[in-house]
Formats: structure tokens, C-alpha cells, sequence
């Protein structure tokens, strides 16, 4: 059996790369991992070994201590791997597949997933609906950032790329389609991106680029990204966005000077719980920030996609309304402006198979446009703390020197 390693949360700040147990077919107890799950048996499953994983800003979340995340829980939901064996369930998925891992894990069986929600999957998390890898209350299956990883339900979950060889010459762009591809995507989608739609996206981070990126390939006329950091407003200006720095003013004054009016068709909020206000409160916390920012700027009749992080329990919150999660939404504005809104996790699944033919046929450059980069596994403290202090950059994690060979 190989020796498996994989990157711990050890404590707000630190992440480190640790000795861990090799993937079997069963859930073993371990930091994170929900007590109903312990024992469980998964024939359906298979184990990958992984080829590309991504450091998230949702894990970021967790490594600054702002949420309940326990000590030694091991990070990663963004996967992209080569199955080395596979469950006595499993039917169509084989040894040696490359495939995309959806972040949402989901067993394909229950209502939720039979009407395409698999980011609330009924059967996975024994707490509430819906799960990922590596991730905080979601059931405590092990998250990827790692040499090898457990996927359940394989036949469902996994995206088996068409061609291997074709695959590991596209293989940055395809490993964003595990997550944020997807939910970029989803922010438009969900917010209503046409051909010819005028579209705000605040947050600048790689959730950000990839809905930016997302947002022209829908067909957007102009699209407006906003962010307090120059450098990622930089990486969206380099594939045809304009931009505004929000620490400047309030964004809606530098959208009016971008289009002749205060409004957009459509809006993204890829930023989240941890939102800065703007302007004079530009280094100030205010999670409402952006949500309030967003029904000012869309139009009335226009929507909201909201892909960037809610949460239920935030520790580190600078008000207890907001440390269970309430925020001062502005929803009589959004009311009167008959505003629609769309939260939650991505339904993976409902858009990653056509955004991989995308990339495979040229449509779009995703890795490029995130600024994606490769280090190794052992550098993924380095990463973090990098990422951290706000670089424009995606990194991907090379657990076995495979994305090196490739490039």
C-alpha cells in the first residue's frame, strides 16, 4: 500500500503537510469526520491518485480560524485524478481513468440529485444536506490536497475525461472544473448573463476571474470586475474586463463613468462573508458590504448570482449577529427592485461537462486568466500564506510531479 500525505489545518494561520492513512472503502474516524459516517461502507467508491489539486479561497476561510474547522482536518475539495482502483460496486469507471471530482460529493440516488442539486445531496452529510472533501460540517470525507483521495459513489461523480493524452495537455485549465469554473459560471447563469448583458462582479479572486471569464464566454457585452487589490484587478483587465477599485469610492459612481449609468444588467458576489466596506471603510469588515452594494447597482427586474461563501457560524465575526450568520441585508431595496437572488453551493455536475468541451475545443483559456500555478504539494504552507496576503494567483498543488512533466 503507498504512504499517503496530505495538507492539515493545525490551527488559524497554519496549514502543514502530514503523514495520513492511505484511502480504503470505508470511513474511517479522524478530525471532522461526522460520528453517523464512522464505518461507512463505500463499494461504489474509487481512489484517486491525485494529479492536480487547488488551494481554494473557501479553504482560506477556514485557515484564518473563521470557522469551527477542528485541528488535523485534512484540506482540499478541488481534485483532479487518475483512479488507481476501484469499489466492487463500481461498473463504468476504470483504472486509469483521468478524471474531474465535483466538489459536491453526492450519491446520485436521492431527490435532491435526481432533480440535478447536487450540491444538496440528502445522503452524504448525516447533519444537514449537502457535502464536500476536506471541508468543515460537511460529513468529514477527506479532503484531497493530498497524494491520494477517496471519491464515493465514483460512477456518479466522477467526469472521465475523453482523451488522457489530450487531457494532460489542457490539464491547468480542466483541473478549475472542479470548482471554480463551475460556480463562476453559476454566479452568471443564475444571475441571468446574456449575449449583449452588462455584468458587475465584485471580488477579484479566482472565483471572480473564472465568473468574469464565464461572463464573456456567455456572450456579455461589457463586463465590470471590482476589487480593493490593484494586482488581481490587473489579472482582469489582461482578458478583456474593465475594472474598479472599490477602496477608490463607491463602485456604482466608477461604473457610471465606465457605461454612462449607474446600473448593470447583472450581478456576482464572488467575495462572501469576509466583504470590506468601501471607499473610506475599504479596510473595515462589513459582510453585508457587497450583497448592499449589488441591489443598489443591478437593475430593478435584474438579478443577483451569489456563488462567494454564507456561512452559519463565523467565530471570528466582529458582531454576534453576524457570528451565527445574520447579516443587515438591505432586502427592502432588493424587494422593491424585484431583484432575484441565488445562493448556495454549485451544482457541479450541471455545468462541468460542457465547460470541459469548452476547454478541450479551444473556447477558453480558464488557467490563464486565474493566473494558475503549479507548486508542489510540500510547498503548500507557502502557497497559503501567499495566497493569503492576496496573490493574484491560483495555485495548484503537483502532489506527484505529474503537472511538471506535463508543462
Amino acid at each position: 500500500m503507498p504512504d499517503n500525505k496530505g495538507v492539515a489545518y493545525v490551527k488559524p494561520g497554519q496549514v502543514e503537510v502530514h503523514d495520513i492513512e492511505y484511502p480504503t472503502f470505508e470511513v474511517k474516524d479522524g478530525p471532522g469526520v461526522n460520528p453517523a459516517n464512522v464505518g461507512r461502507k463505500t463499494p461504489h467508491g474509487a481512489i484517486l491518485k491525485c494529479v492536480a489539486t487547488n488551494i481554494c479561497g473557501s479553504d482560506q476561510h477556514m485557515v484564518r480560524g473563521r470557522t469551527t474547522a477542528p485541528t488535523g482536518l485534512i484540506l482540499g475539495h478541488e481534485i483532479t485524478g487518475e483512479v488507481v482502483e476501484t469499489g466492487p460496486d463500481v461498473e463504468f469507471i476504470k483504472e486509469g481513468d483521468l478524471c474531474s471530482v465535483p466538489f459536491n460529493i453526492a450519491c446520485g440516488r436521492c431527490r435532491n440529485c435526481k432533480e440535478g442539486k447536487t450540491g444538496l445531496c440528502l445522503n452524504v452529510n448525516p447533519d444537514r444536506p449537502g457535502s464536500a472533501y476536506g471541508y468543515v460540517d460537511m460529513g468529514g470525507w477527506v479532503g484531497g490536497q493530498a497524494e491520494y483521495v477517496l471519491v464515493p459513489y465514483a460512477d456518479w461523480n466522477l467526469l472521465k475525461f475523453p482523451d488522457k493524452d489530450q487531457a494532460m495537455e489542457k490539464i491547468l485549465d480542466l483541473a478549475m472544473l472542479a470548482d471554480i469554473f463551475p460556480t463562476g459560471y453559476h454566479g452568471c447563469v443564475t444571475a441571468g448573463v446574456t449575449p449583449g448583458s452588462t455584468v458587475y462582479i465584485a471580488g477579484a479572486g479566482p472565483v471572480g476571474l473564472a465568473a468574469a471569464t464565464s461572463a464573456l464566454l456567455l456572450g456579455a457585452a461589457v463586463v465590470i470586475v471590482g476589487d480593493l487589490n490593484e494586482e488581481r484587478l490587473a489579472q482582469a483587465r489582461s482578458f478583456g474586463c474593465e475594472t474598479v477599485n472599490v477602496s477608490q469610492g463607491d463602485p456604482k459612481d466608477q461604473i457610471e463613468q465606465i457605461l454612462g449609468t449607474p446600473e448593470v444588467d447583472c450581478g456576482v458576489d464572488a467575495v462572501g462573508f469576509e466583504a470590506r466596506g468601501h471607499g473610506a471603510d475599504a479596510q473595515t469588515e462589513q459582510p453585508a458590504a457587497v450583497l448592499n452594494s449589488l441591489m443598489e447597482i443591478v437593475r430593478a427586474g435584474g438579478a443577483l448570482g451569489v456563488p462567494g461563501l454564507y456561512v452559519t457560524g463565523d467565530p471570528g465575526a466582529h458582531d454576534d449577529a453576524a457570528r451565527v450568520g445574520s447579516l443587515s441585508i438591505r432586502l427592502g431595496l432588493g424587494w422593491a427592485k424585484s431583484h432575484s437572488f441565488a445562493t448556495g453551493q454549485c451544482p457541479v455536475m450541471r455545468y462541468h461537462r460542457h465547460l470541459m468541451m469548452a476547454i478541450l475545443h479551444d473556447r477558453v483559456s480558464i488557467a490563464k486568466n486565474v493566473n494558475a500555478t503549479v507548486i508542489p504539494l510540500s510547498q503548500a504552507p507557502e502557497g497559503y500564506e501567499e495566497f493569503d496576503r492576496g496573490a493574484a494567483r491560483k495555485y495548484v498543488l503537483d502532489p506527484h510531479g505529474m503537472l511538471a512533466k506535463a508543462g
